[in-house]
């Protein structure tokens, strides 16, 4: 058990302006086939949901009194109103038309080009370009003050956007006269069990359709060990042979780890045990008070390292394939490098022979618009919301998520199933994302603090088993994903390991944002699409815009690519190993008992 957090020095940088940034996203691979929309909230990052007041009402003092001394900026802000003014004025008489942003399609229904809503799309977009540039650019404000002002501007222009509301919608206006108010009445009964789900925290309706082990996380398999904070699954083979190497998987564990399972469609585990891999899984234990000082640390041990420890029995003298998905894949980054550092062989521990990093930050001076809501004041506050239970609890973080794509989640939801009467079908992955778990107090404040605010990882200062590890101590290839519409871990986030580490990698830039970007089978009915380029040590380092520059985009699953990137990282393929090798206790079948914990 990990004894104190490290003093952590120093204070992290700041930049990156959240506005826009999609539409940027979407611009940088604009040749690519246009990926669905995420519904899925990614709850899969362990982040404070609830705004310090100090901060709020710090950043918008900042903005204010900023501004206020400011008569430039006043002046500007004062043309720019009058011209916004005028530009109104032509919309509504015909002889101007203004563009929507990339990402907002509320208004692309044909209905929305008849007067009067042409008029209130465009003059609601006229305003929201006023509101930017009222909330940037005040000299004198601090960048992350700009950032949380600009955020809650947006928040606020999403909540009155015309297309909220039924005597401004005429999409919702058609509806409602072609139905008698029936679809508002049928509105009302879904808002209604909306309030009753979020009260008794009960998944959405028609989650109860993928049942872990009956709907979802079905690939057959059993649990070859268990301890206090994971169990490792292994799966059967489906192939004859096998390549001598096993896949080890390890997701994050502030969601259960059957995203990586998913239907049989769509379950990365079922894909790689078709394409001859022996795959093990890491399935976490849902924490409760009583774990409240699981650290970092203990998540390195008892997951990462014990489960090597077990593969070493069960496969004897074989390397792993190792790979994590977001905070999984930090952590394994942090693993690695432990490993790498020491210099030898474990005699109990498999050794890597290679590092597979799926939406996962190692350097965290970039970390997107997660940025606003964690800060020293907020964490703070946050670690005194978590002092009674112990934990922070699934619903603390849902907010944060639906705040950070209220128009996707929030609003489009409200319009669909509260006005216009439509309750969507739920998928897999969104059942899944609704199965949330609990973060223990110490992890997750070591996390942020650690990693998050101080970047600790990325400077050297982080601790695996009580020894500082660096990312350039990690010695095997790297094979990097980043997803083009990660609010997550952004792409350009994700990129930066290539600065901090000199083994070969190959950086992968798929379509999709920071779930469905990850998981994306072959035969997806949705076209998709990846950027993929190894680097190895002696080759110059891009930017990240040199980089997509000279990478070129190829259709398809980013999977194909991965299998085949592990195959010719593998040896010659033989008879697979037995599952656990003779263990006799525990012997579940997949998914196990930790998957079903509430």
């Amino acid at each position: 058990m990990t004894t104190a957090s490290p003093p952590w020095p120093g204070l992290r940088e700041r930049r990156d302006s959240p506005w826009l940034r999609e539409a940027a996203a979407r611009a940088t691979d604009a040749a690519a086939p246009t990926p669905p929309i995420d519904r899925t909230w990614p709850l899969d990052s362990p982040f404070p949901t609830t705004v310090a007041p100090t901060t709020a009402l710090g950043a918008f003092f900042d903005w204010w009194t900023n501004l206020a001394a400011s008569p430039a900026k006043q002046t500007e802000l004062a043309r720019e109103a009058a011209q916004v003014a005028a530009d109104i004025w032509s919309v509504w008489h015909g002889r101007k038309v203004i563009d929507p942003l990339p990402q907002d399609k509320r208004f692309a229904d044909p209905a929305w080009q008849q007067m009067p809503y042409r008029g209130l799309a465009q003059s609601f977009h006229l305003w929201q370009r006023w509101w930017h540039h009222a909330t940037t650019g005040v000299p004198g404000i601090t960048r992350h003050h700009e950032d949380m002002v600009s955020f809650a501007a947006r928040q606020w222009l999403d909540m009155v956007a015309p297309s909220n509301f039924v005597s401004t919608n005429p999409v919702v206006l058609k509806r409602t006269a072609e139905q008698a108010g029936l679809n508002l009445w049928a509105g009302a009964q879904h808002a209604l069990d909306d309030l009753r789900r979020e009260v008794a925290d009960l998944p959405p309706l028609g989650a109860e359709r993928y049942k872990p082990g009956v709907e979802v996380a079905i690939t057959p398999g059993r649990v070859v060990f268990r301890n206090r904070l994971m169990e490792l699954i292994q799966y059967e083979p489906t192939t004859p042979t096998v390549h001598p190497e096993p896949v080890l998987l390890v997701s994050a564990w502030i969601m259960k780890y059957y995203v990586l399972d998913l239907s049989p469609s769509n379950s990365m585990v079922r894909f790689l045990v078709a394409q001859g891999f022996t795959v093990f899984a890491i399935s976490w234990k849902n924490p409760g008070s009583d774990d409240r000082d699981l650290g970092m640390d203990d998540y390195a041990r008892l997951g990462v390292l014990e489960a090597l420890q077990e593969i070493s029995r069960i496969v004897p003298g074989a390397s792993v394939h190792a790979a994590g998905y977001c905070l999984g894949g930090t952590l394994l980054s942090t693993v690695a490098a432990w490993m790498g550092r020491q210099g030898r062989t474990h005699a109990r521990l498999a050794p890597l022979k290679t590092v597979t990093l799926m939406a996962a930050q190692t350097d965290f001076t970039e970390p997107g618009e997660l940025a606003l809501f964690v800060d020293e004041a907020q964490v703070a506050f946050l670690e005194r919301l978590m002092a009674r239970r112990g934990y922070l609890d699934k619903r603390q973080m849902r907010a944060t998520f639906q705040l950070l794509r209220s128009n996707d989640l929030v609003w489009s939801h409200r319009l669909r199933s509260h006005l216009l009467g439509e309750r969507e079908s739920i998928s897999d992955l969104m059942a899944w994302n609704a199965d949330g778990t609990r973060l223990p107090y110490r992890m997750h404040m070591e996390y942020l603090q650690g990693l998050f605010l101080h970047n600790a990882l990325a400077r050297g200062e982080w601790r695996v088993q009580g020894a500082p590890v660096h990312l350039s101590d990690i010695r095997v290839p790297v094979f990097n994903v980043g997803t083009v519409q990660d609010h997550v871990a952004p792409w350009r986030s994700v990129y930066k390991l290539n600065a901090l580490c000199d083994a070969e990698q190959t950086f992968v830039l798929t379509a999709g944002g920071h779930n469905v970007g990850i998981v994306n089978p072959p035969g997806n009915p949705v076209p998709s699409s990846y950027r993929l380029h190894t680097r190895q040590a002696t080759d110059p380092l891009l930017t990240p815009d040199e980089w997509l520059a000279a990478t070129p985009l190829t259709p398809g699953s980013w999977w194909t690519a991965w299998a085949a990137w592990l195959g010719q990282h593998s040896g010659r393929r033989r008879a697979p190993p037995s599952l656990g090798a003779g263990r006799t206790a525990p012997t579940e079948r997949a998914p196990g008992l930790y998957v079903l914990e509430r």
